[in-house]
């Protein structure tokens, strides 16, 4: 026993369902307990009733497929679990941990499988009501004043620019904006493909039963299909039986593409140009560019995953433009369609004329049939030709176009004539939106991007220099810029380019590529845009001198002179962190961005920063939008280029209502963020409290270091979280280690590295070193004042509070007692106490997030529950560990191993973020 824990690390006082400390409520005390819980929690009417509704139909389906026994444990569980959550006593936890591990195999499996529908679904109704909120603030009359529009509004943040900057200069902000998320293959999307759709359906019978009257048909109907859809989901799988391939995931992220972004987009940028014209929106020109650039690395990220090859990415940008190319021939027949406007009221100019003509001269009979149903009809005619020729493109035939460029051109024409006819709601309304397509997706609809491991490259080089016999790897490493000169041949340069160069640790790392890419096709080697990545803390150190010595290079200076002076340079949160702790981490990239910054603007040079960032906040996760207003001035200058992966990706752009909100929020930030106030604020914020960073920073690595570099860590850490586990889910096609053995962090990826610590309940990885930090400056007045006017710490406060809201540490003293080792679980329970906290103290109120209600609400909501599934894993997780050694497959070990798994895809839906 020790000072600040009564009991040791781990203890739990264990009783069993027949135990004298153990009393089953009766039902009337049961409804009255979980009705008081979800009633305390502040959630809205209109929530309440879905989430009850939801799982009232989940309850009727466990009912029929597993018997009331079923229905019944999964509430005896529920109950605990609520009661636990509720009074903090050790009995109530004891109790719930009793019934946990008083299951039969079998039944912990299915309560497990239960409770991940049941988060599947209280999910479902919390985007649900964000839409709800989201359209019912829609359909309030925009304001066009300066200054009466809230900033998170682009349309909010170009007022409060022009009031700053003026008009001019506004504008000349406005046209440079660029919002480019990348989106990537990591694997923390641990549903299937199959729960997702799924997932889907029921959102649409719940807005079905939202329109419905109420004891009406289709209320009947809607509700009546809900269980069917919640049955499949009950009978599905929840776990892949293999992981998927690359090309796999090329196709899933496609489909967020179809059902939303490539019509969202368009529709994001009329809300803003509503928002800033008001009713001239629509008559005339719009002022809001594209500037929405969606990239990928799906299919294109190769360091570390040998399944990546170059005729994945060959058919990875095949398929995206597959994908592009369906979608305009659609939006172009749907155009067409409507252009039913005679010759007589709206004359063509000679050059629409001219198109009509050079059309039927090459294709007189598809021109008969067209002029037969479209007769005195020339806009009509024209559009339609277009979606022809798109697909041939599509398909490869000669008639197709050429590239983007010559499709915009017709549409611009054709937009130039409806003008001169006088027809200019047509013109800037629908064929103003197919124009925003072709410009924000062109025929490649995904900015294909290269990624590979600086050493690949060394090595590569070195067998090609020494002139003997190549290796396959090398072969495949010449084939990769093959397969990008013919991406590039048959879809232009915004179709494939960007070469990220991972580790990036001296400027040699970046001209390495070039040579490469001679080597491969000597003077017919492609265009390329060769991005450094810096990661490791030291790395980040170096950065502005590499990049300085980077520029020097013939093909460096080559390139900026063809794109205006522009580089790019991108930064890996996920490795700074597992480096030096997410505090230090989190002030080197600061300190990196505002020397890189600071070089880029002396040298003239146009920087776009692109940010690593994965979901969890131990990899740069939490909210977009508040972290690029704490950047350093002039580090974001209108441009704003992020990775987006994972479950991220169908939380924000899965929904049509939510991705239009969330583009339009960091659009927004993105153009404040280069306002005179806010660089001046942040700068300002910089100097003022540049000791207590370099006092924070080395405090955190001390107490960073004095755990993971503490002898025998990297065994115990692999011990005490799922994290070995986590490598047998078929996650994603990318291996989850760089080698096979945990006696060093060095070739553990960062994304296990957070999962596992956010499946312990722990969250080290978000969190871990604040609290030293905090205590070391030590002055609670100076750090409140810091709090409150450097954007920097706040940001960094704020997501560490949402990161230890999720935290459990009765839960985790259970994860940590498995390891054996009570200095290091002291080491963990210390630092969690002093940085909830310090937290508490800086936010204010009585608990974490009470400045947050509605993400407090989100997440009090689900905690329990949560709770539910952590005591299932740990049971598991016990019996693994302490089972002696089996042969592979082995009936017992296999059943713990499924009920481990299945626990970890639920717990995951639960805290809706992984790694």
């Amino acid at each position: 026993m020790r000072a600040g824990h009564p009991d040791p690390p781990g203890y739990s006082r264990r009783v069993t369902p027949d135990s004298p400390a153990f009393s089953e409520p009766t039902p009337t005390e049961a409804i009255r307990v979980i009705g008081r819980f979800e009633a305390g929690r502040g959630i809205p009417d209109a929530m309440r009733s879905d989430v009850r509704m939801l799982g009232q139909l989940l309850g009727q389906v466990l009912r029929e497929a597993g018997g009331d026994d079923l229905f019944e444990d999964v509430e005896r569980l529920r109950l605990a679990t609520i009661q636990a959550y509720e009074d903090h006593s050790s009995d109530a936890f004891d109790r719930a941990a009793a019934i946990a591990d008083s299951f039969t195999i079998a039944r912990a499996d299915e309560v497990a499988r239960a409770f991940t529908c049941y988060f599947h679904l209280v999910n479902l109704a919390e985007e649900h009501q964000r839409v709800r909120v989201l359209r019912e603030r829609a359909g309030q009359a925009p304001s066009t004043g300066s200054g009466a529009q809230a900033t998170d509004t682009v349309a909010g943040a170009y007022a409060r620019l022009r009031e700053e900057v003026g008009d001019d200069e506004a504008r000349r902000r406005l046209d440079g904006l660029r919002f480019h998320p990348v989106f990537t293959a990591h694997p923390t999307e641990a549903r299937r493909r199959a729960v997702s759709s799924s997932i889907r359906r029921l959102s649409e019978l719940l807005t079905q039963h939202d329109a419905a009257s109420a004891g009406g048909s289709e209320e009947h109907r809607a509700r009546r299909r809900m269980l069917e859809e919640i049955d499949t989901l009950w009978r599905t799988a929840p776990l892949r039986a293999q992981k998927p391939s690359p090309t796999d995931e090329v196709r899933t992220v496609m489909g967020v593409f179809d059902e939303t972004l490539f019509t969202t987009v368009p529709h994001v940028y009329r809300r803003i140009d509503d928002a800033l014209r008001g009713e001239e929106s629509g008559a005339s020109a719009p002022v809001v560019p594209a500037f929405v650039r969606i990239g990928s690395w799906v299919g294109g990220d190769r360091d570390g995953n040998p399944f990546v090859t170059a005729a994945v990415t060959r058919e990875a940008s095949q398929i995206a433009s597959d994908h592009v190319l369906r979608g305009l021939e659609r939006a172009l027949d749907r155009i067409g369609r409507t252009l039913t406007l005679a010759a007589d009221d709206t004359p063509p100019s000679a050059e629409v004329a001219a198109l009509w003509e050079r059309f039927a001269a090459t294709e007189p009979t598809a021109a008969d049939e067209l002029a037969a149903r479209s007769p005195d009809e020339p806009h009509r005619r024209v559009v339609l030709v277009m979606a022809r020729r798109v697909a041939a493109t599509r398909r490869g035939d000669d008639e197709g176009y050429t590239g983007p460029d010559e499709l915009l051109a017709e549409l611009r024409a054709v937009q130039s004539s409806l003008v001169a006819a006088g027809a200019r709601r047509h013109a800037f309304g629908g064929v103003q939106h197919l124009i925003w397509q072709v410009e924000t997706y062109g025929f490649h609809l995904t900015e294909l991007e290269v990624r590979q491991h600086s050493q690949v490259h060394a090595k590569a080089l070195a067998e090609l220099e020494a002139g003997g016999p190549i290796s396959t790897q090398t072969e495949e490493v010449l084939e990769v810029f093959r397969a990008i000169a013919d991406i590039q041949r048959d879809r232009g340069l915004r179709a494939a380019g960007r070469y990220v160069v991972s580790f990036t640790q001296a400027a040699s790392d970046l001209a390495n590529v070039y040579e490469l890419a001679r080597h491969a096709l000597g003077d017919d080697a492609p265009v390329l845009d060769v991005v450094p990545l810096f990661e490791t803390f030291a790395d980040l150190q170096a950065a502005p001198g590499i990049l300085a010595v980077a520029v020097t290079f013939p093909e460096f200076r080559e390139r900026m002179a063809a794109t205006g002076n522009r580089l790019e340079v991108m930064l890996g949160y996920s490795d700074s962190s597992k480096d030096v702790g997410p505090v230090a981490a989190n002030l080197a990239l600061y300190t990196a961005q505002e020397k890189i910054a600071r070089w880029a603007q002396e040298s003239g040079i146009e920087l776009t920063l692109f940010h690593g960032r994965g979901g969890a906040l131990g990899r740069g996760g939490g909210p977009a939008n508040s972290a690029i207003l704490a950047q350093p001035p002039h580090s974001v200058d209108g441009r704003f280029k992020l990775t987006e992966q994972g479950e991220v990706i169908f939380a924000r752009y899965g929904e049509p209502a939510i991705a239009m909100r969330h583009i339009d929020q960091v659009a927004a930030a993105t153009l404040l963020a280069s306002s005179p106030t806010v660089e001046e604020r942040t700068s300002r914020a910089a100097t003022r409290y540049a000791d207590v960073a370099a006092t924070m920073d080395a405090a955190s690595r001390e107490r960073f270091f004095a755990l993971v570099k503490a002898e025998g860590f990297a065994p115990w850490f692999a011990t005490v979280t799922p994290m070995e586990e986590i490598g047998l889910l078929a996650l994603g096609s990318r291996p989850a280690r760089r080698g096979l053995s945990v006696e060093s962090l060095e070739d553990l990826r960062a994304i296990p590295w957070v999962f596992a610590w956010t499946q312990a309940r722990i969250n080290l990885a978000g969190w871990f070193g604040l609290g030293t930090a905090l205590e070391a400056v030590g002055d609670e007045e100076l750090l409140t004042e810091a709090y409150r006017e450097w954007p920097l710490l706040r940001t960094m406060v704020d997501n560490v509070a949402m990161s230890l809201a999720k935290t459990d540490e009765r839960i985790a003293r259970q994860y940590l007692a498995l390891g054996d080792r009570d200095d290091l679980a002291a080491l963990v329970l210390d630092e969690l106490a002093l940085t909830r906290r310090w937290v508490i103290r800086l936010t204010g109120g009585e608990g974490l997030l009470e400045n947050k209600p509605v993400l407090q609400r989100a997440v009090q909501l689900r905690s329990p529950y949560v709770d539910a599934l952590s005591l299932l894993q740990l049971r598991a997780l016990r019996a693994l560990r302490s089972a002696p050694e089996q042969p592979e497959g082995s009936g017992a070990d296999a059943e713990q191993q499924r009920l481990l798994l299945l626990s970890v895809s639920g717990v995951a839906a639960g805290l809706q973020n992984t790694g």
